[in-house]
């Protein structure tokens, strides 16, 4: 079994920063990717930002320029850093990880139970 515990959400004012965590825990043979979606009131969840095996970052356009997305390999824990936040950064975000859990088994998926971010203007 795989738990991804995340941590770091909270209330900041605009132009201000958060740095989110998330550690994947339990039996895992390797990870293919990691990251972040976001889900606001009234939206539908969207990618935030998401890393791969061979450390390739993809970005949603909202959040280019403004968030960094990194990983310790190490401890299998992702790193959202966040910064000149807007109101519009105001969600629920989850932290979600693809694994392969073993060498003879396919890749699953996995999600955090969110966070909440709350950017005030």
């Amino acid at each position: 079994q795989v738990q991804l515990v995340e941590s770091g959400g909270g209330l900041v004012q605009a132009g201000g920063s958060l740095r989110l965590s998330c550690a994947a825990r339990g039996s895992i043979f390797s990870i293919n990717f990691m990251g972040w979606y976001r889900q606001a009131p009234g939206k539908q969840r969207e990618l935030v930002a998401r890393i791969t095996s061979g450390d390739t970052t993809n970005y949603a356009d909202s959040v280019k320029g403004r968030f960094t997305l990194s990983i310790d390999k190490a401890s299998n824990t992702v790193y959202l850093e966040m910064n000149s936040l807007k109101p519009e950064d105001t969600a629920v975000y989850y932290c979600n990880c693809n694994v392969k859990r073993s060498v003879l088994v396919g890749a699953y998926d996995y999600w955090g139970r969110g966070t909440q971010v709350t950017v005030s203007s």
